[in-house]
Order: structure tokens, then sequence, then C-alpha cells
């Protein structure tokens, strides 16, 4: 074969080579495209991070009755105003995950969501409560301001879509099995059907039997999906179903966990509180004393 054949052929190799470049080119170029997508995105969250004021979510865990509920909103209401901070009340009309069939679970939706509707009636504070069944996404969008999706929870599609579709904000309260990262899927889901804005909470993970321990990690990993991260300080010291048929827990450590927190870059700080948790109906011991939480909160402004 003369050089003039073996060109040719070096040619034809070329040649049958070119698609194999075009694609590797292209995969390259969408990855780059994609990481470029990621960071801009990333970068937005960060400017608006800046100027995002921390919010606060506190209230009894569990709707008991009228007198405790309008208690702690007088309270809620006081601090709002005196620190001018945003302050939503919280409280269950059904505790749906409860350890033991025998524990109080709430007054149940109807009769909940019209005493919720009057606490924001009389004291005019914003609301929040949580879902365990898309079916009552529709009548509770009608009367909060954020839908919370509690953890076990937090991968049910049905639920995080019935959620996003009543148009209000969507709390998604990471699973104690999952890590922050994680997280970008549930996100993915309420806004692919129509959510506009999606929180994160992070409230620890399982730790062996009876425990749960927080990776703070966490914190900056979900903010990659939302600018929203919030800390619940009381759920996160709880030890669930270590109390005989009911979860215990730690209320003191909770004012650390809040401003390890606050060091990791949380914008948003969830309490629940009772004016006696010895008393409460659930969730007692690792909720805090109505009169403690000002100094709290005092710690993170």
């Amino acid at each position: 074969m003369n050089c003039k054949d073996t060109n040719f052929a070096g040619n034809k190799l070329i040649f049958r080579g070119f698609p194999y470049f075009i694609r590797r080119f292209n995969i390259f170029a969408a990855a780059k495209e994609r990481t470029i997508r990621e960071k801009m995105v990333s970068l937005l969250y960060k400017l608006i991070r800046f100027f995002m004021e921390s919010i606060f979510i506190a209230g009894p865990c569990v709707i008991e009755s009228e007198e405790i509920l309008q208690e702690v909103a007088s309270e809620l209401l006081r601090l709002k105003n005196k620190y001018n901070k945003e302050i939503y009340f919280k409280a269950s009309f059904d505790k749906a995950n409860r350890t033991s069939v025998h524990s109080y679970r709430g007054p149940g939706l109807e009769k909940g969501l019209q005493m919720l509707a009057d606490i924001r009636e009389k004291y005019g504070l914003k609301l929040l409560t949580d879902i365990h069944e898309s079916c009552q996404a529709a009548p509770v969008g009608e009367v909060v301001d954020v839908i919370q999706i509690p953890a076990f929870l937090c991968r049910q599609t049905d639920l995080l879509v019935a959620a996003a579709k009543t148009g209000k904000v969507v709390n998604i309260k990471k699973a104690q099995f999952l890590s922050g990262l994680d997280m970008q899927y549930p996100v993915e889901k309420v806004k692919e059907s129509g959510g506009q804005e999606v929180w994160l909470t992070e409230r620890g993970n399982i730790y062996g039997y009876n425990n749960l321990v927080v990776d703070f990690r966490n914190i900056p990993d979900m903010m990659r999906f939302t600018p929203r991260v919030i800390m619940d300080c009381t759920h996160s010291v709880q030890r669930p179903g270590a109390a005989g048929g009911k979860s215990g827990g730690n209320r003191e450590f909770v004012p650390s966990m809040a401003l390890a927190a606050k060091a990791f870059g949380a914008n948003g700080y969830f309490f629940e509180v009772h004016p006696d948790p010895e008393q409460a109906l659930s969730d007692g011991p690792n909720m805090l004393y109505l009169k403690d939480l000002e100094g709290v909160i005092q710690t993170l402004l």
C-alpha cells in the first residue's frame, strides 16, 4: 500500500471515530451547563439568605384545649411585637403517629381547624400545621399559611403533591433516616407539582434505638435546594418511644441545639412550647416551658 492509500485509511478511521468525540463533547457540555446552572442557583440562594430574616415557629405539640392555645398565642404575639420578628403559631389537629394507640391524638380535622382559625382571627398570627393524608391538604390549605409534612412521610409523593397544589408554603421535615442531600427529591416533587415556596426542617437522625443525633452539616446541605432551612430544636432532643408507650426527651439541650443550628446557617427555628410541659398530652419531655421561650429567642437575635 502506498502513502496515499495509508492516509486514506487513516482518514476513514478518524471519520468513524468522529461520532464518539461528538457524544463525548455533548456529555461534557451538558455537564458543564448543569454545573453552571447549579452554581447560579446556589449564588441566588446565598443572595436571598443574606436579606432573609430569621423566623420562629412555636406552639404546643397538639391542640389540647382552647385555653392553652390562647395562652400560648398571647405570649407569641407579645414576643412578635417586642422583637419585631415573624412568629408562626404551630399546633397539630391530629397526631396520627403517636407511639401507642391509647395516646391522645387531638380534636380532629374539622374542630381543630376551627380552633386554629379562631387563633388567627383573635391574635393575627400566621399558622402552621401538619397533615398525614393527602385528603387533608385542601381543607387545611384554606386555613393555614404553611402546611407541614411530617418527617416519616417526607417521601410520600401523593402527600407532597397535594400540599403543593394548595399554593401554600410547604415545610418538609427531613426524615430521621435521610441525609440533607437526600431532601433534593422531596423538594423537586413539590416544585414540579406547582409549589412556589418550600422550606426544609432538620430534626435529627436515628442513632441506635430510642435516640436521635443531629448532624448539623445537613443545614448547609439542604440550603442547596431552598433558601429557608429551619432547625426543629425540640424534636431533635426527643427520645422516640423511650418512655414506656410514649416518647421521652431532654429539653435542657434545646437552647444549645438552637445556637449550634445558628452557627451552621439556619434561618428558622422551631420550638414546641407549653405552659406546663409536665402535664402536656404529647411530647412533654422535649417541649420548652412557655416562660423560657423568650430567653432562647434572645440568644438567636
